[in-house]
């Protein structure tokens, strides 16, 4: 059943995709979730670097290896979305296209959510962390699903778009020296000289 148009036509509102992904990566909120972000990544160094130490020292074997494995975790599960929400503000900057982004990112491989830390353990740790920790883990969510839906956009937008400007460029380069051809060396072994 296809879907009516505010034009009460049946057919106007078929086959038309709105990129919800990619305009709420360029609009305010995702400056907010950047802001929420970076602030997060200092309030967890703070943390971590003062009262972190002090709460660190007054616990016990277990709950000793769990603060530095979860201390761990949560540093590393925030430098990945601070490079994660860096690399979207420079798309919405200009200084990077989407697909440059995706290839940015890619190498960003995010760490499972899920911890190895038993239920006893990550109960004795101290209060903030777990704040903080829990405070990463909503954020991640939701940058996860920013990213799933930005790489289904990017997978399903038109293909094979050209961009005019290099259009034109390769046009006069093509009137000045000629037709542009593939200069990449050929992968096939040369030819053996004759014995």
């Amino acid at each position: 059943m296809s879907r009516e148009s505010n034009t009460g036509s049946p057919e106007a509102g078929d086959n038309v995709t709105i990129p919800f992904g990619h305009k709420y990566a360029e609009s305010e909120n995702f400056s907010a979730v950047f802001q929420e972000g970076m602030a997060l990544v200092e309030a967890t160094a703070a943390y971590l670097d003062a009262e972190g130490r002090e709460d660190a020292k007054n616990l016990d074997g277990p709950a000793s290896l769990a603060y530095a494995s979860e201390s761990m975790r949560l540093t590393t599960r925030l430098m990945q979305l601070a490079s994660w929400l860096l690399i979207r503000r420079a798309v919405n900057e200009g200084e990077m296209t989407p697909q440059q982004a995706f290839e940015e990112q890619n190498k960003v491989k995010f760490q499972p959510t899920n911890g190895n830390v038993d239920d006893e353990s990550y109960a004795a740790l101290p209060t903030r962390l777990k704040e903080l920790n829990q405070e990463s883990l909503n954020l991640h969510r939701r940058v996860m699903s920013l990213d799933k839906m930005l790489k289904a956009e990017l997978d399903t937008g038109p293909k094979g778009e050209s961009n005019p400007a290099i259009d034109e460029q390769l046009s006069r380069l093509s009137d000045a020296f000629g037709p542009i051809v593939d200069i990449e060396p050929s992968r096939e072994s040369p030819p053996k000289d004759a014995d």
